[in-house]
C-alpha cells in the first residue's frame, strides 16, 4: 500500500513493478463511485436550490424589464444567458472549494461536548398530549357539525400549542448548546426521493382539473406568447385597454415565464405549461417536500416522506384541500407556492437558525422573490409564516437571527407590492374569492373533518413533539401556536376587519407545511424491546395512516375532486370544450366578439387570444360594476347563448351592437337562439357535428 500511495502522489513517475498500474484502477473506480454517490445524495438540494435561484432571477429581470419596456422574449433570452453565466461561476467556485478541501491537511474533528438530555416536565407533556388529542377529536367533529364544539377544539388546541412551545423552550434553554447536525441524506434515500418525484411528475400528464381561474392564469400566458407583450391592463374583456383587475397587480412572473418560454421555443403556451413546465414543477414540489421531511423527521424520513406523498394523492376532493393544490392546480402560481415554497421556506429558516450561514440567507431572499413571482398571496402568507418562526426564536433569545430572517424573507415581496400599488393604484379584493370563512370552516376546508380531520389535528398539535429536537421542533411549535391563535373564534373576523384581506384568510393553514407534519406521525417512537419491532410498529402506523386516507378521503383522481384521468397526456381542459374552441378558432369569422355558451367562452382564451369573447368569466364582472351596462349586456347575452333565458330581439340587438358581436355560436339544442339569430341580422355559416354539435352565425355586413 505504501507503493500505491507514492504512485498517487507522483503519477508522472513510472513504476516498473508489474501490476502497479492495475492497482490504481480499483482506487480510481472507488473514487468515481464515491463521487457519483455524493452527487446523487446532493441532487435534490441542487435541483431545488438551483430552481429557486433561477426563477428568482427571472422574476427580478421581469420586474426590471418594465423600466426598459422589454418584450418577454427578450427578457427570457437575457435570463438564459444569465443562468448560463451563473452556472459557470457556481461550478468554478465548487471546484475551488473541493480543491481547497483536498489540499487542506486532514484533521481529526473534536468530539462535541455532551450533556445529559434535559429532564422533561412529564406533567406538562401529558397535559399537552391530552389537550392535543381533545383538540384534534373536537376539530374533526366540529368540522362536520360546526357548532359550539369548535370552542372546545379551539381552546384545547390553544392550550396544547402554548404548552408545547413552553415545553420546548425549557428544553432549549436547559439543554446543551452544541448539538449534532442533522444527518445529510444518503445516496439511497435521495435516489428514492428522486424516483418518487419523477413518478409524480409523470402522473401530472394524465390528470386534468379544469378550474375557472385558468381563464386568467393560463389565458394570460397564451396572450403573452402570441403577442410577445405583457398586458398591464385588462386582456380578457378588452385588448389591453380597460383597467386591470385590482386584485391582480402584474407582480407575479410565472405566467410571463410560461408565455415567454412558449414564444421563444415556438410551441403553444398551454402545451408549454402542461407538457413541459408542469412535470418539472411537480418534480420540484415533491423534492421540496422530501427535503423538509428529511430535515424535520427525527427518524425514518423515507417512511415519513412516503406517507406525506400518499396524503397529497389520497386526500383531495374539497376545493381547498392541499391535495387539490398539488398536481391538479400546481400550474397556477398559488399551487406551487403552497406545495413547494412553503416547505422550502421552513427548510431554509431551519438551516439559517442552525448555522446562520450566508448561503442560507441568500436562499431565503431568493425564495421570497420566487414566492412573489408565483402569487400575490405570498405577501400575506409569508409574513404569518416568518412571524411564527421569528416569535419562536425570540423566545429562546435568537432575536438578531429572527430579525435578519424577517427582513430577508419579507423585504422584496412586500416592497414589490407597495411599489406596484403606488404606481398602479390601491389594491382591492374584488374579482377574487372574497367570501369569508370563519375558523371552523377554514379548518374544515383545508384540514378536513371526520377521521382525516382528526389525523390533521393530531399532526398540527402534536407536530412540535414529533419533529427533530431543537430548531425543527421549535419552529413547528411557532407555526402551531400561530395557527391555533387564528383558530380561536373571532380572531379571523378581527383580522379581516382590520386588514381587509378576507379574500385569502381561508388560506392561513398554508403556513403549516401540513404534509410533512402528517408524515411525522409515523416517526413516533413506539415502545418495543428491539429495533426490528420498533421499525415494524412504525410501518404499522404508516399503513394505518394511508389506509385511513384511502377509506375516509377522496383521492386526487376521483371525479369528486373535479379531476378527469386520461390514458394519454392532455391539456387540463374538458376535451370536448377544447375541441370546440379550436374549431371556432379555425372558422372564417367576421370582425368582432364571439358570443357562445359560457363554458366555451371560458375555454377560448386558453386556446387563443385571437378570438375575443363576450364573457370570459362572469365572476370577474364585479371588477367593472355589476350594475353597469357593461356587465348587464354580457350577462344578458351569455344567458341567451346558454339557453337559460329567452330575451326579446329588441333587448338583444342593442347589447349585440354595444359589444360589437360578430359571431354567435350555440349548441344545436338551443332552438330559441337558432331561431332568433337571423332576426338579429346574423346568418348561419358553420355547423359542427355531434358530439358537441354547434351552429354558428355571423353578422351580415
Amino acid at each position: 500500500m505504501a507503493n500505491v500511495d507514492s504512485i498517487a502522489v507522483a503519477p508522472a513517475d513510472s513504476d516498473p513493478t508489474p501490476g502497479a498500474e492495475q492497482a490504481t484502477r480499483p482506487a480510481d473506480r472507488r473514487d468515481l463511485a464515491s463521487r457519483v454517490r455524493a452527487l446523487v445524495a446532493d441532487a435534490p438540494a441542487l435541483l431545488t436550490d438551483g430552481a429557486v435561484m433561477a426563477f428568482a432571477l427571472f422574476t427580478v429581470l421581469y420586474h426590471l424589464a418594465f423600466l426598459g419596456d422589454l418584450r418577454p422574449s427578450v427578457t427570457f433570452r437575457i435570463w438564459l444567458v444569465a443562468c448560463a453565466l451563473l452556472a459557470v461561476v457556481a461550478l468554478v467556485r465548487a471546484r475551488r472549494r473541493r480543491s481547497a478541501a483536498t489540499a487542506a491537511p486532514a484533521t481529526t474533528a473534536a468530539a462535541e461536548p455532551t450533556a445529559p438530555r434535559p429532564a422533561v416536565d412529564r406533567r406538562l407533556l401529558i397535559g399537552v398530549l391530552v389537550a392535543a388529542t381533545v383538540a384534534a377529536v373536537a376539530a374533526g367533529v366540529a368540522g362536520a357539525t360546526v357548532g359550539f364544539i369548535w370552542w372546545i377544539a379551539a381552546v384545547a388546541g390553544l392550550l396544547a400549542a402554548v404548552g408545547g412551545i413552553v415545553l420546548l423552550r425549557r428544553a432549549w434553554l436547559n439543554g446543551p448548546v452544541p448539538t449534532p447536525a442533522a444527518p445529510a441524506p444518503t445516496a439511497v434515500q435521495s435516489t428514492y426521493a428522486l424516483v418518487i418525484s419523477v413518478l409524480v411528475g409523470i402522473s401530472s400528464f394524465f390528470m386534468a382539473r379544469n378550474t375557472p381561474d385558468d381563464v386568467y392564469y393560463v389565458g394570460k400566458s397564451v396572450w403573452i406568447a402570441e403577442r410577445d407583450l405583457i398586458p398591464i391592463n385588462d386582456f380578457l374583456f378588452s385588448e389591453n385597454v380597460l383597467p386591470a383587475m385590482g386584485s391582480q397587480p402584474p407582480i407575479p412572473s410565472i405566467e410571463v415565464f410560461d408565455g415567454a418560454f412558449a414564444n421563444v421555443v415556438g410551441i403553444h403556451a398551454s402545451s408549454a405549461l402542461w407538457y413541459v413546465l408542469l412535470p418539472i414543477m411537480a418534480v420540484l414540489a415533491a423534492l421540496a417536500l422530501w427535503r423538509l421531511t428529511h430535515r424535520w423527521a427525527p427518524r425514518r424520513p423515507v417512511l415519513a416522506f412516503t406517507v406525506a406523498i400518499a396524503y397529497l394523492y389520497l386526500v383531495a376532493g374539497g376545493d381547498a384541500a392541499l391535495g387539490t393544490f398539488h398536481l391538479p392546480r400546481l400550474h397556477e402560481g398559488k399551487g406551487m407556492f403552497v406545495s413547494a415554497v412553503i416547505p422550502l421556506m421552513w427548510l431554509y429558516l431551519t438551516e439559517w437558525f442552525d448555522n446562520r450561514s450566508r448561503r442560507s440567507l441568500v436562499l431565503i431572499v431568493a425564495l421570497s422573490i420566487t414566492a412573489i413571482g408565483l402569487t400575490n398571496t405570498a405577501a400575506i402568507i409569508l409574513p404569518m409564516l416568518v412571524g411564527a418562526a421569528g416569535f419562536a426564536m425570540l423566545l429562546v433569545g435568537r432575536w438578531k437571527a429572527a430579525v435578519v430572517a424577517a427582513v430577508a424573507a419579507l423585504a422584496y415581496p412586500i416592497g414589490s407590492l407597495v411599489v406596484s400599488r403606488l404606481l398602479l393604484g390601491g389594491m382591492t379584493a374584488e374579482g377574487a374569492d372574497d367570501a369569508f370563512f370563519d375558523a371552523a370552516y377554514t379548518y374544515r376546508r383545508t384540514l378536513l373533518f371526520g377521521v382525516v380531520g382528526v389525523i390533521s389535528g393530531l399532526a398540527l398539535w402534536c407536530g412540535p413533539l414529533l419533529a427533530r429536537r431543537r430548531t425543527p421542533a421549535l419552529l413547528t411549535a411557532g407555526a402551531t401556536l400561530a395557527l391555533s391563535v387564528m383558530f380561536v373564534p373571532g380572531v379571523l373576523e378581527l383580522m379581516s376587519a382590520l386588514s381587509g384581506i378576507s379574500v385569502v384568510l381561508w388560506r392561513v393553514p398554508w403556513l403549516l407545511a401540513l404534509p410533512t407534519l402528517i408524515g411525522l406521525l409515523c416517526t413516533v417512537r413506539v415502545p418495543a424491546p428491539t429495533p426490528a419491532l420498533r421499525r415494524a410498529a412504525a410501518g404499522g402506523v404508516a399503513v394505518l395512516l394511508v389506509a385511513s386516507f384511502a377509506l375516509f378521503a377522496t383521492p386526487m383522481w376521483s371525479p369528486k375532486s373535479w379531476v378527469e384521468t386520461h390514458e394519454r397526456p392532455t391539456w387540463k381542459l374538458p376535451q370536448q370544450r377544447q375541441s370546440i374552441a379550436f374549431w371556432i378558432k379555425g372558422l372564417d369569422r367576421p370582425e368582432g366578439m364571439l358570443l357562445a355558451p359560457k363554458t366555451i367562452m371560458r375555454t377560448t382564451p386558453i386556446v387563443t387570444s385571437e378570438v375575443r369573447v363576450v364573457l370570459p368569466r362572469d365572476f370577474y364582472l364585479v371588477e367593472y360594476d355589476l350594475t353597469s351596462q357593461f356587465a348587464k349586456d354580457r350577462v344578458l347575452l351569455a344567458g341567451f347563448a346558454d339557453g337559460v333565458n329567452a330575451p326579446a330581439p329588441a333587448e338583444l340587438a342593442p347589447a349585440l351592437d354595444r359589444l360589437d358581436v360578430g359571431t354567435i355560436c350555440v349548441y344545436k339544442g338551443n332552438q330559441y337562439a337558432r331561431d332568433t339569430a337571423p332576426q338579429l341580422g346574423y346568418q348561419e355559416f358553420a355547423a359542427r357535428p355531434a358530439p358537441g354539435a354547434m351552429i354558428c352565425f355571423r353578422r351580415i355586413a
